[in-house]
Order: structure tokens, then sequence, then C-alpha cells
């Protein structure tokens, strides 16, 4: 008699899903059903399943529960919670592809939590003050030397964690950490560009011993924000908020006009340089692309 199950698909390959429930780990293909409704299942999805047979590990996907959201690149639904991965040294943080992703996660609706990793080669907390100034949650972590690393469990615990940034700035080695084996493999950066190897082979959700999941996919550094429309990237800045409608004219976009509130906390110190720097070359970004190119 066949079983039915509901769990979360953890992994999909050549049109195999890996389904986590109760009875373990199950391999499972798809009702035809979801290519007659272009509906395909993914990683971090909540799917009810049959089995075969009694005993059996193998069957089939018969639907898929409500999505909280969706991500496009990695293709994974229901997440939790982004947390962007960056180096306080070796490579030093670069601050508007931090705030890229920033601006991304904030777009799509996630909670963002900001690392900055191998405190042990940089004591300097200036980096990490800027973001929390911001209105983020940031935590400051060394992998090589087990530092805070008990606290990053507590922000991972039982939710859905997307891991992005740069290669070299110490991801795997933290996940290896979180995961208590050499779940992923690590690399040197190159002395001569600063970058590490791209060492994350794989695209999955990997189970934490602690309870919840985590995913992490080669070239997630790099986000498509083409889909924005550039009248919208001030709102990608929440410390931006605090001066809505304190500008002189009702259409400032905080570049260069009189008047403007924003910028003048940017020239008294109430928010970061860097941080309005990011904001002008991702407004000038957006503003650039037509309206056809939009996808």
């Amino acid at each position: 008699m066949a079983e039915k199950y509901k769990g979360t698909i953890i992994k999909g390959i050549g049109g195999f899903y890996y389904v986590r429930c109760e009875c373990g780990i199950a391999e499972c293909r798809a009702r035809g059903r979801f290519r007659r409704d272009s509906l395909t299942p993914l990683v971090g999805d909540i799917a009810e399943i049959e089995l075969d047979g009694e005993n059996s590990r193998k069957g089939v996907i018969q639907s898929i529960c409500e999505r909280k959201n969706v991500l496009i690149r990695p293709a994974v639904a229901n997440v939790s919670q982004l947390l962007v991965v960056a180096a306080v040294e070796n490579p030093r943080p670069n601050t508007y592809v931090l705030d890229k992703l920033i601006a991304s996660a904030e777009y799509a609706g996630l909670d963002t939590v900001i690392c900055f990793n191998k405190s042990d080669l940089n004591a300097d907390r200036s980096i990490a003050e800027t973001y929390e100034n911001a209105g983020f949650h940031v935590v400051v972590t060394s992998a090589e030397e087990n530092v805070n690393i008990d606290g990053l469990r507590k922000i991972l615990k039982d939710k859905i964690t997307v891991f992005a940034g740069n290669s070299g700035v110490g991801k795997s080695s933290l996940l290896n950490k979180l995961l208590g084996e050499e779940y992923f493999e690590t690399g040197e950066v190159s002395r001569k560009v600063e970058r590490g190897k791209h060492t994350t082979r794989h695209s999955e959700l990997a189970e934490l011993p602690f309870g919840g999941y985590i995913i992490d996919t080669p070239g997630f550094s790099s986000f498509d924000l083409s889909t924005i429309p550039c009248g919208e990237i001030a709102g990608l800045f929440r410390e931006f908020a605090a001066y809505e409608g304190q500008c002189r004219f009702p259409d400032c976009v905080h570049i260069a006009e009189p008047g403007c509130a924003v910028l003048a906390a940017v020239n008294d110190g109430r928010i970061a340089k860097s941080r309005h720097e990011s904001y002008k070359l991702l407004f000038e970004e957006a503003k650039a692309i037509k309206p056809w190119e939009q996808k």
C-alpha cells in the first residue's frame, strides 16, 4: 500500500527530487501535471509525496504547498533569511558588492543578516558598525579561531538561510563549522587578486545538526537588479527612511539636489558615505536600463 508523507525538498538533480520527511530521505519524481501546469518543484518546497510501497524510499511528488517566497538565483523557495558573508580582511570588503546583495534581499522582502568573517586578521569593527548603524543585524566571526560561531548558530536555528558573498571570504569554512563536517571544500585566497577559488560545487539544502537548513550556491555573489525601477532604489536603503518627506523637492532622488535631507545626513555622518556611494551607483545602473530591457 502506498504511503503518503509531507516533507522539504532538499535537492533536485536530473529530474529527481530528494525530500526530507519523517521516513527519512525519499527520491521522487514529479507528477506529469507539473509539466502541464509549468510548475517546477524547487529546493525548499514543502511537498506532499506518495511512496511506491511499504518500506520504499522512492515515489512521486503529488503536490507542492503554497510558497512563502521564491528566489530565481539560486532557485529556492520558502527562504527565511539571507546571510551575507564578507571578510574583514583578505579580501577587504567591497562595499558596493555588499550593498548590492543587501538591496536585492530588501527588494525580495528577505530578512538580512550580515556576517563579517576573519576577525582574527583585523579587529577593527568600523565596517560592522556602519551596517549596525544602518539598522542591520551584524555578527562578527572567525572560522579560523572559532569566534562567535555559537552566535551564528542561534541566528540560523530552525530557518532556511541562503549564504551569499564573494569567493575567498570564508563561507565554506563557516559552513563546515556549522555542519560539523567537511561538507564544503575550502580554497586558499590568491595573493595576487585576493579572491578565493570557487569551492562550492553543488546546490542543495544542507541540514544543520541544531535545526534548520542552509543553501550556498556558486555565483550567488552577483545579483540581477534589472527588474527594479530606479525610483525604488532609495527604498532599499533602510537608513534613508528616517528622512522621507524632509527634502525640499518631493521628487528628490538624493543624488545632488539642493535641500536634500539624505545628503545632509551623509555630510554630517548620520548616513555612511560608502552606503550613499553604493546607492548612487545602483540608481545610475537602474536608470540606464531601458523599459523594454527590464525583465
